[in-house]
């Protein structure tokens, strides 16, 4: 599928800058791994954010497959726990985001991290993982 120009969000500079724009409150912090692409066209980033003493993951994600993707969101905090989230990805081409649940902070931000799976919409068993997008710099990667 031939990739419509850019978006108004990649000529503002990624998807970040929408937290940067709305939350930049003093307390505020975001440690976010790259924006990845994969060939199937499913762009996303994953970050885990936090604010006033809570703290959460979120995935900013754009679907240009021209089919409705399914996602996973899951946050690890300090001590082994996990918060998960199941989101839907529109087969609309527009920007959009997932969050977990905000939860008061159990550590600093950097012991948490976060990574967003994306598949096809079909049987968990015969959808292919499309993309995986970790919070941190290392960790991200298109499968």
């Amino acid at each position: 599928m031939p990739r419509k120009s850019p978006s108004k969000r990649e000529a503002e500079g990624g998807f970040l800058s929408e937290f940067d724009r709305a939350a930049v409150p003093g307390d505020a912090a975001a440690r976010c791994g790259p924006e990845l692409v994969a060939p199937e066209g499913v762009e996303a980033q994953t970050c885990v954010l936090t604010r006033s003493g809570e703290t959460w993951a979120r995935t900013y994600h754009r679907n240009t497959t021209g089919e409705e993707l399914r996602s996973v969101l899951t946050l690890m905090v300090p001590g082994g726990r996990t918060v998960e989230l199941h989101c839907v990805l529109a087969a609309d081409d527009e920007p959009g985001s997932c969050e977990t649940p905000r939860e008061p902070s159990a550590g600093k931000l950097s012991a948490y991290r976060a990574v967003a799976e994306f598949a096809g919409a079909g049987p968990v068993e015969e959808a292919p993982l499309l993309l995986r997008a970790g919070s941190d710099r290392a960790s991200g990667g298109a499968d």
